[in-house]
């Protein structure tokens, strides 16, 4: 997508250091945080918003790359949140997961 900014991140248009990465999707911390650890889980292939998933092995991938990413950063209570729609507060039209712990 032309104007979105997790997919000029994933082509190194804005540089970011990337958290996790695999295949399917990346992680990256977010600039405005809302915990003391605030990550950002984003598929790779641009997707609007939860409304539009149509392979649920998408969602399946995002969870797993969630536990893995958990592991890596020694998190172990955390929230996961998917704002979906600007009214529910998604300011970033590019379906991602939200992994608040503190």
């Amino acid at each position: 997508m032309e104007n979105c900014i997790f997919c000029k991140i994933l082509n190194k248009e804005i540089p970011s250091k990337f958290v996790y990465e695999d295949e399917f999707c990346f992680a990256i911390n977010d600039i405005n945080p809302k915990a003391k650890k605030h990550i950002l889980v984003i598929p790779k292939v641009h997707v609007k918003s939860l409304n539009e998933v149509k392979d649920l092995t998408l969602m399946t991938h995002l969870f797993e790359a969630i536990r893995k990413i958990n592991l890596q950063e020694n998190i172990v209570d955390f929230k996961t949140l998917i704002n979906t729609g600007r009214g529910a507060g998604q300011e970033v039209d590019h379906l991602h997961i939200h992994i608040l712990a503190d």
